[in-house]
């Protein structure tokens, strides 16, 4: 091959190299993100949960109270 083409094809494989390179750098940053949002997720789910288990106690103790006063319907 001519000399040029060759010092042609390697730089454009350097190129290819620097973009890969960056590519990578660029994943890692996201999946570093996506850790971040999972984590916030499965907090969000946990407080969720922990509420949905006291507002189910806090309708249980109305209930008791309703009964007690005679003001439910049951």
């Amino acid at each position: 091959m001519n000399e040029k083409v060759e010092n042609l094809i390697l730089e454009h494989l350097r190129i290819m190299r620097t973009d890969l390179s960056s590519l990578k750098e660029e994943m890692v940053g996201m999946r570093a993100e996506m850790r971040a949002v999972k984590q916030y997720m499965a907090g969000f789910m946990t407080d969720e949960t922990r509420q949905d288990g006291e507002i189910a106690e806090l309708k249980l103790r109305l209930d008791r109270i309703e009964k007690r006063l005679e003001l439910s319907e049951g």
